[in-house]
């Protein structure tokens, strides 16, 4: 591979009908992913014969990377990276390198399962990768490898833990997706191991994100139910969000323990400071995690667009947006809007 030349674009940062600036892309550089999560990919509706996109139809790392440098003309100034198993990329590290040194990019985050990051850690962290969120959703390993669709075994997501602190990655961020019945009498197991360390531990709602999870709004934990679970063994105070379009709510331990976050898109959406894209691995631009379709962005690097054509079309499609579905959900399931992107497509 040879390294793109710069670009140097010059366009008004965008803002959309809801006065929502662009300030953040997740890229999604593979749609294949090597676990099978029931409330992502699970394996009933996408078996092993199961066409994911091929090598033509994902982005290349230079197209990925012209097109974050027309994303950070735009404003963007965080890019993580996702899948699918994003890890799954050959030669990530170089990814990682190029999107390093585009202008304005101060912040470089990977969200992984962990079981190919012992091995991939160090470089990661020498090209320039900032940070890294690992999905653990219970320490118990039969629940554990149940939530991986049978794919994954406990003691390779604390191995990977243990590689990024080696590598350097001081603090990681640990997600875990709450299912009632399932994995929630874990959470207080999960709390115990993490507390006292530098990791933030971040529990998420179950969403109905895609249509294959067989989403139920009764297996969802809201976060105040879980708030009170673990104030009631290690009291609580809430902390302020580092910036407005934080998705988590941050909460320390009283006692000085670290802090825990809690991503709340079911029972307390946060659709109004929203200010992230998505690239999917075949050049489409979503502007939500709940969008029935995105925009061809392949489409306009492949048939000779022009670095203002395509901050241009970038800008445009932002502009346009008004996506809330968080806030809407109730009144668009009722209605029978059902289509929407599948995860693994998207990331998270």
């Amino acid at each position: 591979m040879t390294a793109p030349i710069p670009l140097t674009l010059v366009e008004p940062v965008p803002v959309d009908r809801r006065q929502r600036a662009l300030t953040d892309l997740r890229i999604s550089v593979v749609d294949r992913c090597n676990f099978r999560c029931p409330y992502c990919l699970p394996e009933d509706q996408y078996p092993e014969h199961h066409q994911f996109l091929d090598r033509q139809a994902r982005l290349s790392f230079e197209e990925i990377e012209r097109l974050a440098r027309a994303f950070a003309g735009l404003g963007v100034r965080k890019i993580r990276l996702t899948g699918g198993e994003p890890l799954l990329r050959r030669e990530l590290p170089l990814l990682v390198r190029w999107l390093a040194r585009v202008p304005g990019i101060d912040d470089i985050a990977l969200t992984t399962n962990g079981t190919l990051l012992p091995r991939l850690a160090g470089e990661l962290r020498d090209a320039g990768l900032g940070r890294i969120t690992l999905s653990l959703d219970s320490l118990d390993p039969t629940i554990y490898r149940q939530l991986s669709g049978n794919r994954g075994e406990i003691g390779e997501a604390l191995a990977a833990i243990a590689a990024a602190e080696a590598a350097g990655f001081a603090a990681l961020k640990i997600n875990c997706v709450v299912m009632r019945g399932i994995n929630d009498d874990g959470v207080l197991d999960l709390v115990a191991h993490f507390r006292g360390t530098p990791h933030v531990l971040r529990f998420i709602e179950y969403m109905d994100v895609g249509t294959l999870n067989g989403w139920q709004r009764d297996r969802v934990v809201p976060t105040a139910e879980l708030v009170a679970r673990i104030d009631a063994r290690w009291p609580l105070e809430p902390v302020s969000r580092a910036a407005r379009h934080d998705v988590a709510e941050r909460y320390r331990f009283v006692d000085g323990g670290g802090e825990i976050g809690f991503v709340s898109s079911v029972s307390s959406p946060f659709c109004g400071d929203c200010t992230r894209a998505r690239l999917s691995a075949d050049g489409k631009l979503y502007t939500c995690l709940f969008a029935s379709e995105g925009h061809d962005l392949r489409a306009l690097l492949r048939t000779g667009a022009d670095d203002a054509t395509l901050a241009a079309a970038i800008a445009a499609h932002w502009r346009e947006r008004d996506d809330r579905y968080s806030e809407r959900r109730a009144e668009l399931r009722a209605a029978g809007n059902e289509a929407r992107v599948e995860m693994f497509a998207i990331g998270g």
